[in-house]
């Protein structure tokens, strides 16, 4: 072969999603999905799609949902930007701020994208530590980065920054805060009253959690009028199809679906997270839909309880990375999924 690719393509790993088992019965709690189906309305709405709609490029500029969710957050369409899944519009945030001259920034531990769309983007980051008890580390407000991320609530400690810490960090910032709130649906609050004193703020959301369309890849980004002409000039130029756009608009306007289905979720977090301290893992409170365990106290290491739960059949997610090697991310799933896990867990711990 004499084609190359360049060095810093070669030289990357790749992003390492988690496992997708082929058998339906399988207990899947390891990629943080909703176990509970979307809105009803999503499925009316996608078998009412014409033979036009499919023949025709879609809307370029997202139409329909973009009016959904400026009447839900209250803001002009024009402030509202949608992805090929959230993590088509951190890439594109990359893609505007970064370069080999000019870093991106983030506390760690963090999601594991974004080192990688760094390496893609060939430029230097700044990975500043979380404090001990996963606040704000002031010295990611001093790296004089153009970008920074902070996940909140965080993945994948499940923890959550006080929006007025999240303020003063735009403050303080010359460059652009991005704050993924992929997980903020089942948080206590949120970041988007900032966007009226804070022009260099951008807020991410996703409706793979809340809403149940992980598998339709959709997500959007509520941010100022500069901020959003300058992602526009470079997403793809039909980067969100007629189908996701037409379901996530009729997601969106269905919130009392939506708030039913937080609202299991939340119940499941409650108990499961109980029932998990009782058999000896340690966790914090939960700000998202999945725990992180901790197996410090236990006789099993994490990845032995790992190993045990999948040849069950139960798949949860286990990093073997430096400070996440001993702990376990479980997403919380259905009563029955979470039975099973219980089950299976007070077996292997006996």
């Amino acid at each position: 072969m004499t084609f190359t690719f360049r060095d810093n393509i070669e030289n990357m790993q790749g992003y390492t999603p988690g496992f997708q088992p082929d058998d339906p019965n399988a207990i899947k709690i390891n990629t943080n999905e909703n176990p509970y189906p979307p809105s009803p309305r999503v499925f009316k709405a996608l078998c009412n799609l014409s033979d036009l709609d499919l023949q025709r490029y879609p809307r370029i500029l997202w139409d329909e949902f973009r009016q959904v969710a400026a009447r839900l957050h209250n803001l002009p369409p024009a402030q509202i930007l949608c992805g090929n899944g959230g993590d088509e519009l951190l890439a594109m945030l990359v893609r505007c701020c970064c370069d080999e001259n000019r870093a991106l920034a983030y506390p760690t531990p963090t999601y594991t994208l974004y080192p990688i769309l760094a390496q893609i983007q060939n430029c230097p980051t700044f990975e500043i530590p979380w404090t001990d008890d996963y606040r704000i580390p002031p010295a990611l407000a001093e790296t004089d980065a153009p970008l920074t991320f902070p996940c909140n609530p965080h993945a994948p400690t499940t923890t959550f920054v006080p929006i007025d810490d999240v303020a003063g960090l735009a403050r303080r910032l010359t460059g652009i805060l991005a704050v993924d709130e992929a997980y903020v649906d089942f948080a206590p609050d949120n970041a988007i009253r900032l966007l009226d004193e804070c022009d260099n703020l951008f807020i991410l959301r996703s409706l793979s959690k809340g809403y149940s369309l992980a598998g339709l890849r959709f997500g959007y980004g509520l941010t100022s009028p500069r901020i959003a002409d300058a992602l526009i000039k470079v997403k793809d130029s039909y980067n969100v199809n007629v189908a996701t756009q037409t379901a996530a608009a009729a997601a969106l306007a269905d919130q009392d679906h939506f708030r039913r289905n937080v609202q299991n979720i939340l119940q499941q977090r409650d108990r499961l997270t109980a029932a998990l301290r009782n058999l000896g893992f340690m966790l914090p409170d939960s700000h998202t839909n999945f725990l992180l365990a901790d197996t410090a106290e236990l006789k099993l290491s994490a990845h032995e309880i790992y190993q045990e739960l999948a040849q069950r059949n139960i798949f949860i997610r286990y990093f073997n990375t430096e400070g996440l090697s001993n702990r376990l991310r479980i997403t919380v799933g259905a009563p029955g999924q979470n039975d099973t896990l219980l089950a299976a867990l007070v077996e292997i711990l006996k």
